[in-house]
């Protein structure tokens, strides 16, 4: 036993010894080779500087809103119309919330992104506002540069040999009476929208219940009028998806309004005629006659009071469940840019250039030997 302990701890010294060895051995061989290791990382710096300057530049504008709804329920003051005019209005109360968490969905949708890229943007450079669909998809409102040139032609030659054979796409047009109400997109138009999901985001934060709107762009102003507008149409689809059940409501409400109101005119034009041509006259018949128009008259009188205090309260209703995007931060122009950071991608570089040096130098003489290339071997001093 003592024999095997002391075995286990002579070879456990061995060990540690060994790796000490490896570790100074490496430490040296990095040393060896530290002008090698620095012409890699100036080489990633340079490259990392190239990468700087010749990055397209991005604008962010954006707002902070908080979402607020009132929850007010109206009662069912109408349900005292059933028994006058035979009307069954039901649950007349306010619709149903709408989670914060759908409005990103709402953004997405196929209908918001259509109006949005209808949107005219104030440009620098052009005199007359552009919409976004053909800022997005015009060719002459493209502009060149130099690393959107390398990536196209290097990370993206596979796309555009695929696209040169299969030709370029024809927008499909279909007539209005061969779709109905279905939503469609042209060629162009889907790519506007995959553009807008890329530059525009909305953010939920679930714990302080408020909501995030950023929208980049090349120029700062074109940036602030994108996002306004994204805000603008958000607070109106919101509101639109909100009331439409207390909007149903009103506009059932109005129209037996306007219904009652026309029959309660014409029982009262016709009582005042049947009134002035019989002043004088006091037959039992013609008694009969006024007493009839009295009653109708009455109870139209009493139908078209309580609907218009249900019109107004059905209007009332509108208001109090129409949802209010409270600004807590509006949108603003930026004054700098989101992108590039200039800094930022060199000091990445450069970290990356020292690692890459650091990984020659351990890995090129195995590699060498492997291929067994002399020049390999004549990069890192052994």
């Amino acid at each position: 036993m003592e024999q095997n302990n002391i075995y286990t701890e002579q070879r456990s010294l061995q060990q540690d010894t060994d790796q000490e060895i490896d570790l100074v051995e490496i430490i040296r061989k990095l040393w060896k080779n530290r002008k090698f290791i620095l012409r890699v990382t100036l080489g990633f710096m340079v490259l990392g500087v190239l990468v700087a300057l010749l990055s397209s530049e991005e604008y962010t504008a954006g707002s902070t809103m908080v979402p607020q709804t009132s929850e007010k329920s109206m009662g069912g003051g109408l349900s005292g119309l059933a028994a006058m005019a035979g009307i069954n209005l039901g649950d007349v109360g306010g619709g149903e919330a709408l989670s914060p968490k759908m409005y990103s969905k709402i953004l997405e949708s196929i209908p918001f992104q259509k109006e949005l890229m209808q949107t005219p943007i104030k440009f620098e450079e052009y005199e007359q506002p552009v919409t976004l669909f053909d800022y997005f998809t015009n060719e002459d409102y493209k502009k060149f540069t130099l690393g959107g040139a390398i990536k196209k032609y290097t990370i993206g030659l596979p796309g555009v040999i695929i696209k040169a054979i299969r030709g370029e796409k024809k927008d499909e047009i279909y007539k209005p009476e061969a779709i109905g109400a279905l939503q469609t997109l042209t060629i162009k138009e889907k790519k506007c929208v995959e553009s807008l999901k890329r530059l525009v985001t909305l953010n939920l934060n679930e714990k302080d219940g408020y909501v995030e709107l950023t929208a980049v762009m090349p120029e700062p102003l074109a940036a602030a009028q994108l996002a306004e507008r994204v805000q603008t149409l958000l607070q109106r689809y919101i509101t639109e998806f909100k009331i439409e059940k207390v909007q149903s409501n009103l506009d059932f409400v109005q129209e037996r309004f306007d219904e009652v109101k026309h029959d309660f005119e014409q029982i009262q034009q016709e009582r005042a005629i049947f009134k002035d041509a019989n002043k004088n006259i006091y037959s039992a018949r013609a008694q009969a006659q006024e007493e009839q128009l009295d009653t109708r008259y009455n109870l139209a009188l009493n139908v078209y009071s309580e609907l218009a205090k249900q019109l107004e309260q059905a209007k009332i209703q509108v208001k109090e469940t129409t949802p209010i995007l409270t600004i807590i931060d509006p949108v603003t122009i930026p004054l700098e840019r989101s992108k590039p950071k200039r800094a930022l991608i060199l000091v990445l570089f450069t970290f990356l250039g020292g690692f890459a040096g650091i990984g020659l130098v351990l890995i090129l003489p195995s590699l060498a030997n492997i291929l067994d290339n002399e020049k390999l071997r004549k990069l890192v001093t052994e």
